[in-house]
């Protein structure tokens, strides 16, 4: 029987949704701060935050020592409820019959855990950039998750945005954008069955 194929997934906007910009709009209306005042704090922060180079608690403390009026637990409330699973997620059991899967985003480790704890059983690897120390598209991160495939040869890689997919068809992967309605769910067992 040959080998399975490998099945890599980015995390918001594949299997949860993107918390930006909702989180912060909302920050913004309920808290009375400027949206754009709110968007180039995060510019700032971006990269810190995703590769690991300040922990969450930081993230949480300049946010609040830069916007007073901002009520961090509320904040921190509102962050988890942007958070949310989306359909592909209950996907990941049946597929992973099929193909090896691995998880590949740029997150924090602490705001997804609690939504992808239910499927770790079903995923070979775990790439999020607060631990790796790396985000998309530094060629690094798709490195590290490179190392740990199996089948090299027959890989399906999935993300909502085409700008990490540069890297990730220079080491051969096949790629699928996802949209917004999920409708990309559809074409994944199609692919896989033609890589088996």
């Amino acid at each position: 029987m040959a080998a399975k194929p490998e099945l890599i997934l980015d995390i918001a906007g594949v299997l949860t949704a993107n918390f930006s910009p909702v989180f912060w709009q909302q920050l913004s209306s309920n808290h009375n701060v400027p949206y754009e005042t709110l968007i180039t704090f995060k510019k700032d922060i971006r990269e810190k935050l995703w590769t690991g180079k300040i922990k969450e608690t930081e993230f949480w403390i300049r946010l609040g020592e830069q916007f007073p009026s901002i009520d961090i637990k509320d904040a921190q409330l509102m962050m988890r409820t942007c958070i949310k699973p989306l359909p592909a997620i209950k996907k990941v059991p049946f597929w992973s019959q099929f193909a090896n899967i691995h998880l590949l985003s740029n997150h924090r480790a602490e705001w997804i855990g609690p939504i992808i704890n239910p499927i770790r059983n079903y995923v070979t690897s775990i790439a999020i950039s607060s631990q790796t120390g790396c985000c998309k598209p530094q060629a690094e991160i798709y490195v590290t998750v490179n190392s740990s495939l199996k089948n090299k040869e027959n890989v399906l890689f999935i993300d909502d945005q085409e700008k990490n997919f540069k890297e990730a068809r220079q080491l051969g992967w096949y790629t699928l954008l996802a949209d917004k309605e999920s409708n990309w769910i559809k074409k994944v067992m199609p692919i896989l069955k033609e890589k088996i």
